[in-house]
């Protein structure tokens, strides 16, 4: 099996990505699908108003010829009349065009949304460049285009085969009929006729619509190595990160260190593990101010001789404070009565006698 290359574009495009497409205009959209929904909706506005429309329509002609006779035709005159004729329309046809505007607006923000970008209008040497526009003429794209242009003049020449071929009859008495008669007939047929191409170029509109979301997810795919770079910028080099990581642990050791003159204790394993424990008058409960093992422990004990803060071998206590008990957090209520043995010990003698102390638990752990 041939190795995939890591250039290629196989990885679904990250969100970053996605954005970056948008912000350049690359969206999926379809002009074919807007523009027949924009067709159905002018002709379901048209159904709606049809009527109130060419009521308005033959009212209005009939008073511009029943008034032409007392027109005043002359230059001063004709400019009044075709603003009047020119309002008449206008609100006659308002009402169907903000509707249509609607939903142009409407069917922009579904597939869309808000958008507003420069981008594709700055100019691109690409796109006169020839060997360029011919790899986009004789590309799959273009071919997938030509292929549903010819199926969009096949489906309507079928729908309107259809639909003529069975008004063969009605066609043959058209001569027999009222000039109302015909209107009507020819005015029905044709919305009927309309309909259908619509609905026809609707349903083709959303396989279109389907098939550039399919191609805008394959043109923003990404390669593995851009995968990799996008999660470097997001995350910081791994270098950088690990250095960061170590300075905080510095920062928090150093930190651990300066709170270890505040113990009243530490209680060692007794060389293995080095806990230290702060107690005030006024605190609920030991508070663990640093801890560590073999040689953080043993820089914890050099900073309690040096202060003076005692040092109390007990084993058991240490380890299991040392697994139960986090820096900055309260002894748990099981070791109360422990860690307050070794406080009252600790408080009888003094802080004086730490070494005493160390020297005693050497002995203790000998015996």
């Amino acid at each position: 099996m041939a190795e995939e290359r890591t250039d290629d574009p196989t990885e679904p495009a990250s969100p970053r990505k996605r954005e970056e497409s948008r912000e350049r205009g690359q969206v999926a959209r379809s002009q074919d699908l807007a523009a027949a929904v924009i067709l159905l909706v002018a002709l379901l506005a048209l159904e709606a108003y049809g009527a109130t429309l060419m009521a308005s329509l033959i009212d209005g002609t009939r008073r511009v010829f029943e008034t032409m006779g007392e027109l005043d035709l002359d230059r001063e005159g004709i400019g009044p009349q075709v603003l009047a004729v020119g309002w008449l329309l206008a609100r006659m046809l308002l009402p169907v065009l903000l509707v249509i505007a609607a939903a142009a607006l409407a069917i922009h923000l579904m597939m869309v949304g808000f958008l507003f970008v420069t981008d594709p209008l700055a100019p691109d040497p690409s796109r006169i460049d020839p060997i360029a526009g011919l790899q986009r003429l004789f590309s799959f794209r273009s071919a997938s285009r030509l292929l549903f242009g010819f199926a969009k003049i096949l489906v309507v020449s079928v729908v309107v085969w259809l639909t003529l071929s069975g008004q063969t009859t009605n066609l043959l008495v058209l001569s027999e009929m009222e000039v109302g008669g015909i209107a009507r007939y020819l005015i029905e047929t044709a919305y009927v006729l309309s309909m259908r191409i619509v609905l026809a170029l609707l349903v083709l509109a959303l396989l279109d619509y389907a098939y550039q979301r399919w191609q805008h997810e394959r043109d923003i795919r990404m390669t593995r190595q851009e995968v990799r770079e996008e999660l470097r910028r997001m995350e910081g080099d791994p270098k950088i990160r690990e250095r960061r990581r170590q300075i905080q642990r510095q920062l928090a050791m150093q930190r651990m260190m300066a709170a270890v003159p505040k113990a009243a204790v530490v209680i060692t394993n007794p060389t293995e593990l080095a806990i230290a424990l702060q107690y005030e008058e006024g605190m609920p409960a030991p508070k663990v101010v640093a801890k560590g093992a073999d040689l953080v422990a043993e820089r914890i004990r050099a900073i309690a001789l040096e202060h003076g803060i005692p040092l109390v071998e007990r084993r058991p206590l240490a380890q299991a404070l040392f697994r139960a008990v986090e820096v900055g957090q309260q002894i748990p209520v099981d070791h109360y009565e422990a860690v307050a043995e070794v406080l009252a010990y600790v408080f009888s003698l003094g802080r004086s006698q730490a070494g005493v102390l160390q020297n005693q638990a050497g002995r203790d752990t000998r015996a």
